[in-house]
């Protein structure tokens, strides 16, 4: 089996049987050609089937030198999925990057905004400007319905349900989910759907896509950080943030307000528990309010 054969199968199993969104495909897709670049380029001409672990921790040791150890712990666990599907079709017995550990890394905690950040922000959008309302729209939405930025950008007209409260989101791996929406928020989006969408020229194809950009089709996800960054400047905020830094946001004011963490992991549409467990760390002394409050030992 030759290395282009084996990507293209990969990528047919991530796509099909997986049900990955495109970004996550295109990742791992890139962590494997980072190890055929590597083959290529040091004459190693071995296929996928018959690579040897020793070559692999030399590849490992490679990329150790010059990439930072969450990249690289990345890489190990794309390339160690892609074996385990070369075991799932039968074509070898075990996988070589079994006995290769990942770099320990340590935990990042997400990068949050306060309330008054976020009002901040807000009230630095020029409701006069043509992009004014929808860009209030759009801060509004991913602080208070914690989407992702390409959840965002592919939300349509049909997705909204506002006699319900909800608005149906499509996540990753195309999984949809309900997610309440405020009533300013309802506010917020009916104000530009009425005011600007409805004079706005839409090019076929568009027409029930929420967000539009001048163009009159769908906005880019550069575009959302541009119009966060640009914001962000302007509101004096001394942080690094970005479109996901609402949606981490969202997520630490909900646990500080008392809301449990099923309940929150799946209005993010997250996979796991551990992935929302993080946010519990975010705060310590919401955990330590808790505490306080909860537990047998600390009541008089």
């Amino acid at each position: 089996m030759k290395w282009n054969e084996a990507l293209k199968d990969f990528k047919n199993y991530l796509k099909i049987e997986r049900n990955l969104s495109i970004n996550t495909i295109e990742s791992y897709l890139f962590d494997v050609k980072k190890l055929i670049i590597f083959l290529k380029k040091n004459n190693i001409k071995e296929n996928p089937i018959d690579l040897k672990t020793n070559i692999l921790k030399e590849f490992i040791y490679n990329i150790s030198k010059k990439i930072k150890s969450p990249t690289q712990a990345r890489i190990i666990s794309g390339i160690r999925r892609f074996y385990d599907y070369l075991i799932l079709e039968g074509l070898i017995e075990n996988n070589p990057m079994e006995n290769i550990e990942s770099p320990k890394i340590g935990v990042n905690l997400p990068t949050t905004l306060t309330i008054e950040e976020i009002d901040e922000i807000i009230s630095n959008i020029k409701l006069s400007s043509k992009t004014g309302l929808r860009n209030v729209a759009i801060i509004e939405l991913l602080y208070s319905c914690g989407l992702r930025v390409s959840e965002l950008i592919n939300l349509k007209i049909s997705d909204l349900f506002f006699k319900e409260s909800l608005i149906k989101v499509t996540g990753k791996g195309n999984k949809e989910r309900f997610v309440p929406i405020s009533m300013q928020s309802q506010v917020y989006i009916n104000n530009y759907i009425e005011e600007i969408r409805s004079i706005h020229k839409i090019k076929k194809g568009f027409e029930d896509t929420l967000f539009l950009n001048e163009r009159g089709t769908i906005l880019s996800r550069v575009m959302i950080f541009i119009i966060l960054k640009q914001l962000k400047n302007k509101s004096n905020i001394n942080k690094k943030i970005g479109p996901h830094t609402l949606r981490h946001s969202f997520a630490t004011h909900l646990i500080e307000n008392g809301a449990d963490l099923i309940t929150i992991q799946k209005m993010m549409g997250h996979e796991s528990i551990t992935t929302t467990e993080r946010y519990l760390h975010v705060n310590k002394k919401h955990l330590i309010d808790s505490m306080i409050k909860f537990h047998p030992r600390t009541k008089k």
